[in-house]
């Protein structure tokens, strides 16, 4: 007997619907977001697995990868079709999603989508981290920018790699100008941040160098293309 599975995945638990080939539910239930005890779930059902359903995101492709490692017939499906679908429900539950789910396996209505493979991922979350860090540090400029202009010290424009000097030398002038010492490191406004803004930098110029020396593999997994192709793909999205 012909079975189609309907996972719909949250981050503790995921809803499991398995449909007979009739189209009738044969089994409903929840297990842990792991891949051992749904792997575990799957290898027991009675019945030949015919797909198995996944709405794509950031949970279901850790869960994909690892079912496909173990040649079961996992399949991502179409984020914004399977919500379509979904929408006419009256009563949406994790349970109702994953019946869903499994429906439009069973009758063919979905769309598949590619995964990408795990060093592609791998240089996209540390686009992402980079990307994160970098508008922090702009934000923190932009701070720094606003709070000497309320004691009348303009940092006017300057190059990244003289950004902290002149925010010390600001300090030290406001500090001359009153009659004290001039100790940048002290300064609560351009020490703290002058260092947390070099520092933060540094580290986005590192995450960009790791980012190109991250190995890729010999071939796409979607197109079998050269070396390159996934790194390509990462940049573009």
């Amino acid at each position: 007997m012909k079975l189609f599975v309907g996972l719909d995945v949250s981050l503790a638990k995921t809803a499991v619907c398995v449909l007979t080939e009739h189209g009738k539910i044969m089994e409903e239930m929840e297990v842990v977001s792991e891949p051992e005890p749904l792997i575990s779930l799957l290898k027991g059902l009675e019945g030949v697995v015919e797909a198995i359903g996944l709405e794509a995101g950031p949970l279901s492709q850790w869960l994909h990868r690892a079912m496909m490692e173990i040649r079961l017939p996992a399949v991502l499906m179409e984020t914004r079709q399977v919500k379509g679908a979904l929408k006419a429900m009256p009563i949406k539950t994790d349970r109702r999603d994953a019946e869903g789910i499994a429906r439009l396996l069973h009758l063919g209505w979905f769309r598949p989508v590619h995964c990408k493979s795990v060093s592609a991922q791998e240089v996209r979350a540390i686009l992402a981290a980079r990307k994160a860090v970098q508008g922090s540090m702009i934000a923190l400029e932009m701070s720094l920018r606003g709070l000497l202009r309320n004691f009348g010290l303009k940092v006017g424009a300057i190059s990244r790699g003289r950004f902290e000097a002149r925010i010390w030398r600001a300090g030290c002038l406001r500090r001359h100008h009153q009659g004290r010492r001039c100790e940048p490191q002290a300064c609560p406004v351009s020490g703290s941040h002058g260092h947390a803004e070099s520092r933060a930098w540094q580290r986005t110029s590192d995450m960009g160098i790791l980012c190109c020396q991250t190995p890729r593999e010999e071939t796409c997994d979607g197109c079998l293309g050269p070396p390159h192709c996934c790194r390509v793909a990462s940049y573009l999205g």
